[in-house]
């Protein structure tokens, strides 16, 4: 079960601190403070980060960011309240923020999908899996990444495996049976042509055979090398890509 960060119980009872809504406020003037329109324009034409509002990026690195996100921590601790609250801002920042921020002991199943349902872009999506969803009870996500597999919405779908690529990289103490269902999913859903889908599930399937031990690296590339000879063009891809990162044979 995902831990409890005790970062918030170092800070002193009798501190004062800004209310969620005086935070938000306060995070949102600094974004506006350092917004940069040449981040916003290299985030579309380079990165291929567009979003459903056109005023909803202020335009700031992610090292900054997570600059931020330090600061924010230091003061409050891990902060779901304030996470929630920086989400529903609809900023771009915000929400990075907000994945930077929460408490992944309090995600829970309603949060996770009301936020996978606002994904517009492959960069928050592939952020709030690598930092926050990862991180949260295998219970949950394990459920999460079966249902949105099956999600007709290109990004909901990228998620299940964005999630699962995080959750093999990050979690020494991922279930193995979680792992062998990843691999059955990325067999299943392989076939899918949409560029954020694909590219997902390639990330997922070298993300289980990189794991370290090698435990995995056979299973995957048997995976991969099975993909290569399908006829959908989108599970070559996915095959291909994978065999070039994963390599020769591990031990």
């Amino acid at each position: 079960m995902a831990k409890r960060s005790g970062a918030k119980s170092r800070i002193s009872a009798t501190e004062k601190l800004p209310s969620v809504a005086a935070e938000v406020k306060r995070i949102v003037a600094e974004l506006r403070s350092k917004a940069d329109p040449r981040i916003v324009r290299q985030m579309q034409e380079q990165f291929g980060i567009t979003l459903a509002r056109g005023d909803a990026a202020f335009g700031m690195r992610v090292g900054e960011l997570q600059k931020m996100a330090a600061a924010i921590r230091k003061s409050r601790g891990r902060d779901h309240a304030l996470a929630l609250a920086l989400w529903e801002s609809g900023y771009y920042e915000c929400r990075m923020l907000a994945a930077f921020v929460d408490d992944p002991a309090l995600v829970t199943v309603s949060q996770m999908n009301r936020w996978c349902k606002d994904f517009d872009n492959w960069g928050i999506c592939d952020t709030v899996c690598f930092h926050l969803f990862d991180k949260v009870d295998f219970d949950l996500t394990r459920t999460r990444i079966n249902a949105w597999a099956a999600s007709k919405h290109e990004f909901v779908k990228r998620t299940a495996f964005a999630l699962l690529a995080s959750i093999a990289l990050h979690r020494k103490d991922a279930p193995k049976e979680m792992l062998r269902e990843g691999l059955e999913l990325i067999e299943e859903h392989a076939s899918d042509e949409r560029n954020f889908v694909k590219k997902g599930i390639s990330w997922a399937l070298r993300g289980i055979g990189k794991r370290k031990g090698g435990e995995f690296h056979a299973q995957a590339r048997a995976v991969a090398a099975r993909l290569t000879e399908r006829d959908e063009p989108a599970a070559r891809w996915i095959g291909k890509d994978a065999l070039r990162d994963l390599g020769e044979s591990r031990r």
